[in-house]
């Protein structure tokens, strides 16, 4: 498995990188355009500012890159942020892939501290991302009434009946790693996870081959493990 990070000025990566090295992958960390578009999947990870963000990305054309992208792709925090079309943030026009713009949170309680920090529950999960079941199902003729649950007794081992392997669903209402004072709102298509911080926004929006959350799944332990192991699953 050919796994690259996107290396550009957008914070410590190195934490997507040893995530990666617990499940077996070691990745690359390139700019390096062939080895982007060769790459069987990409993370593109990021913490920081947008605008500077994107000059970055502009300057070495890594964001034509990034829209030539066909294989699967995960965005991550800020890397969710830039494949957006708009930012508030240094009023920044970024890669577009989604067509959704992305907002400042703007606080509605006296508790509420921008930004938003510390561990939160996700909900209303969809996709692969989080159940590799819905990946299976497209290619299993079996009725899933017929397959035991992962929980049944006619399932001792755990496995998942239709990946064969380890069971990696995310289950609802599971907590995860937040840092950031802008979100992407929700959308009827896109959004495919849902958080709550002063009101319901996007945990995670997908659109094609393109992923993204905006929690750290490399900081948010044993769920957030599960949902890189799902994304190199695709």
């Amino acid at each position: 498995m050919n796994v690259a990070i996107v290396k550009y000025n957008a914070g410590n990566i190195y934490s997507v990188v040893n995530a990666l090295r617990r499940l077996g992958i070691t990745p690359v960390v390139t700019d390096n355009a062939e080895e982007l578009m060769n790459a069987d999947k990409v993370l593109f990870p990021g913490q920081g500012e947008a605008r500077t963000a994107m000059e970055y990305l502009r300057s070495h054309n890594l964001d034509e890159v990034i829209r030539c992208l066909r294989q699967p792709v995960l965005g991550i925090c800020v890397g969710q942020q830039l494949l957006c079309r708009h930012s508030e943030e240094g009023d920044t026009d970024c890669i577009g892939i989604f067509p959704m713009d992305v907002h400042r949170f703007v606080p509605t309680r006296h508790e509420d501290k921008i930004p938003q920090m510390g561990w939160n529950k996700i909900f209303n999960l969809r996709t692969p991302l989080f159940n590799p079941s819905e990946l299976a199902q497209l290619t299993d003729s079996r009725n899933p009434s017929e397959l035991a649950p992962l929980t049944d007794s006619r399932n001792p081992s755990g496995l998942d009946p239709l990946t064969g392997r380890k069971a990696t669903t995310v289950e609802e209402n599971s907590y995860v790693y937040f840092v950031h004072s802008y979100y992407v709102p929700l959308h009827d298509e896109y959004t495919i996870a849902t958080a709550g911080f002063t009101l319901p926004y996007s945990a995670a929006i997908h659109k094609d081959n393109f992923y993204a959350t905006q929690f750290h799944p490399e900081k948010s332990g044993s769920v957030g493990e599960k949902i890189l192991q799902n994304f190199i699953d695709l």
